[in-house]
């Protein structure tokens, strides 16, 4: 299953992506946490301390990660003309979940006991001539062409705010989590999410952070409704670890939180057809945005991925 964590700035999603991988993975689930914020912080939250991790950043080496993921597909004629809405399609490498490929051996490290990828950081040479949504581009493709089961989970920490919704990216998660305080400002980028991700039929499920007592708790009911799926407490185990200090357990509350969330995740079927209509109407987006490119002949029409890929009749 693939889950998004989205929220304004300081919500504490990238705390609760860490929290909820953490969680998973210490329960031996197969779990990848993917940091896909333009503020890298997911590895801190996840317990690291020092320097970044020595995995390379997906956005650092994307032409190479075209290449791998091209294969044999005679529809891409080069990693230059595959462009990070480009489909699977029959000759396409797929990739199976922290598989011994070159892909997740090159970009993947265990942080805090949870296998992590990262985009990037968006860095003094891009500034003025690159868009940060080209960093998530690695991101992007990597979801496209993976073939996980049920029983293995994808986290992956999105960009703050509504600039998710910059690119096809939102399309690619079978739930996602959207941190919200217990403030105006903490509800409304659910209200901008709640009403593109009607669109397109994207599940949403509330998750209420810093939550203090009933009133906080009543002023999220009303202002998100049935969104609300469960809602996280302060925690003094959370603020310990932000300052270096080891304080037990996570309060049980909170654990509780967690495990809700892992429940409704687990309730949705993986709808392989959804995810790939989704994947093919933003790539003709491109294709129609982008002028005498001919981008369109890169879809196969007789392709859907899945576990056992299949015709798209």
């Amino acid at each position: 299953m693939r889950i998004a964590f989205v929220g304004k700035g300081g919500s504490g999603k990238t705390t609760l992506s860490a929290l909820f991988s953490r969680r998973l993975a210490e329960s031996g689930a197969p779990v990848l946490a993917i940091d896909g914020d333009i503020n890298q912080h997911l590895a801190e939250a996840l317990g690291h301390d020092g320097p970044p991790p020595a995995a390379p950043p997906l956005g650092a080496h994307l032409t190479g990660i075209k290449d791998y993921l091209r294969g044999a597909n005679p529809r891409i004629a080069s990693a230059e003309a595959m462009i990070k809405t480009t489909p699977p399609g029959r000759g396409s490498r797929l990739l199976t979940l922290l598989d011994d490929d070159e892909l997740h051996t090159r970009h993947v490290r265990r942080v805090g006991g949870v296998p992590l990828m990262v985009t990037g950081e968006f860095d003094e040479s891009d500034l003025g001539v690159a868009c940060y949504h080209s960093k998530l581009s690695g991101v992007e493709l990597y979801l496209g062409h993976l073939v996980d089961g049920p029983g293995e989970y994808v986290v992956v920490d999105m960009t703050a705010g509504a600039d998710a919704f910059a690119s096809g990216l939102f399309t690619r998660f079978d739930v996602t989590f959207l941190v919200a305080e217990p403030t105006r400002k903490g509800v409304s980028v659910y209200r901008q999410y709640r009403d593109h991700a009607r669109e397109f039929g994207i599940r949403i499920a509330v998750i209420g952070n810093k939550v203090t007592g009933e009133d906080d708790l009543l002023f999220l009911k009303e202002a998100v409704g049935d969104d609300l799926l469960t809602h996280v407490g302060h925690s003094s185990w959370v603020r310990a670890a932000e300052q270096g200090r080891d304080s037990g357990a996570l309060e049980r509350e909170n654990v509780h939180a967690l495990d809700v969330m892992r429940d409704a995740v687990d309730a949705v079927p993986r709808d392989w057809a959804r995810l790939h209509a989704h994947a093919v109407e933003f790539h003709l987006r491109n294709a129609r945005a982008w002028a005498g490119a001919d981008l369109a002949s890169q879809i196969d029409p007789e392709y859907v991925p899945g576990p056992q890929p299949q015709s798209a009749d």
